[in-house]
């Protein structure tokens, strides 16, 4: 780890060796400062795993919640409302297939927090609540804990509000969703992440859930709305991240998040990061175009093009599994996936173009054109292997078919060992290839 002028660099590695003795890959750095990205299912992972299961069908059990989450996206995109009024909390639907160690309290409180970049606000189980995990946050045990009222700003940015018209009261929220919901008050406590220290970070802290789609340990978000990590942070990181996923094979820390604009890359292709005021927590790019081969899939303008209005464009997106385009666009691009590969298809949970390995040879590269940037997918962010090796799948699927099905989501799956920078200062996102693993 290196921390230079308020910036915090954190990289981890698959393994690391002493001069005379192995060190548990799993284990804290000896200053137990280290801020790490984990796959949700790996050897690494607090959360138990199953030990039977296949990467694959990890990934299809996982994919299987995105459209559950794409409907919510598109439904937070689609509200027309003001950029004073109340921010929606995107939730992570139980999908955070990656987790970050962080430090709450004083003294500090060890917990495994799902990392969201759709999300403002974090939440946390603390202790006593209903429904929640083992793992719990204890306000009783920090000394720099402090409950927050109504009257405070950011009470007014959450939604689901339970405050009194009249008189002081704590803010409490109630927030439901797929099939799931829970009850929070908002508090103040420190927040460490590696070396750094952000006082009187605001967050949830969770009195009760119902359902099995709140993160186990909380969730941390990275989105860019004023409840989040980035504008707490005030100018300690100068509105500035970036992260390498690694694989979903990866089994140790071999992804890497880095806060602060020193130690980002030099070298790195940009595209204009878009806002929407309407929806100002979520990453909008400027998807142009998308090619299979050679072959520039003809594609209605409307169906790529950024509208604040309506919600609809392109995000960038953490927790969701698998890259989805909406309707017309999915399909234009499976039917040219298809004919260029040949031979017939099968579908396999949420894939619907899976083949025989053997044509493996002739799959397309698929190329995602945004303003100013290209990016040609490799294969392994392009294609997913069953558990027997005998069929390939592309891995990307339609939108749900709602009424607000307006979004293109480019999801971690296709993001893995790339490093992808968010600078929401200069309004760009940058893309490069990384080794993550």
């Amino acid at each position: 780890m290196e921390v230079k002028l308020g910036t915090t660099i954190i990289v981890l590695c698959a393994i690391w060796v002493s001069k005379v003795v192995s060190v548990d890959p799993c284990a804290s750095q000896l200053d137990n400062s280290d801020l790490n990205v984990i796959p949700i299912y790996s050897k690494c992972s607090p959360f138990n795993p199953p030990k039977t299961d296949s990467w694959d069908s990890r990934i299809l059990t996982m994919a299987s919640k995105d459209p559950a989450r794409v409907k919510y996206l598109s439904t937070l995109a689609a509200q027309k409302t003001v950029s004073s009024a109340p921010i929606a909390s995107g939730q992570a639907f139980n999908i955070g297939n990656y987790v970050v160690r962080v430090k709450l309290g004083t003294p500090s409180q060890l917990l495994f927090m799902v990392l969201d970049t759709s999300t403002d606000e974090a939440f946390v189980p603390c202790s006593g609540c209903t429904g929640c995990s083992d793992t719990t946050f204890s306000p009783k045990a920090s000394t720099s804990y402090a409950p927050l009222d109504c009257s405070v700003p950011q009470c007014g940015q959450l939604r689901g509000l339970s405050c009194p018209a009249t008189g002081s009261a704590a803010c409490s929220f109630n927030q439901s969703y797929a099939g799931s919901s829970f009850s929070a008050t908002l508090v103040q406590d420190s927040l460490r992440l590696a070396s750094d220290v952000i006082p009187n970070y605001s967050f949830g802290c969770l009195n009760a859930i119902t359902g099995a789609s709140v993160p186990a340990q909380g969730l941390l978000g990275l989105g860019r709305g004023p409840l989040s990590l980035l504008s707490q942070s005030g100018t300690l990181y100068s509105g500035v991240f970036s992260y390498c996923l690694p694989s979903f094979k990866s089994y140790y820390f071999s992804g890497s998040l880095k806060l602060g604009p020193v130690g980002q890359p030099k070298s790195i292709r940009t595209t204009p990061l878009l806002r929407n005021p309407h929806r100002p927590s979520l990453y909008y790019v400027n998807l142009t175009g998308i090619s299979v081969g050679r072959v520039l899939v003809p594609v209605p303008t409307e169906y790529l093009a950024f509208n604040p209005n309506t919600g609809s464009g392109t995000i960038i997106d953490s927790g969701t599994v698998i890259t989805r385009f909406v309707g017309p666009v999915y399909d234009a691009v499976r039917e040219e996936f298809r004919k260029q590969v040949g031979g017939t298809f099968s579908s396999i949970g949420a894939f619907d173009t899976c083949f025989v390995k053997n044509y493996e040879s002739l799959a397309p590269v698929v190329t995602l054109h945004f303003e100013s940037l290209d990016l040609k997918l490799p294969l392994e962010n392009s294609l997913i292997h069953s558990s027997a090796g005998s069929l390939a799948c592309l891995a990307m699927a339609a939108a749900p078919d709602n009424v607000n099905s307006v979004l293109n989501v480019i999801a971690n799956f296709q993001q893995q060992s790339l490093r992808i920078l968010f600078d929401t200062v200069n309004n760009k996102v940058g893309i490069a290839r990384e080794v993550c693993n």
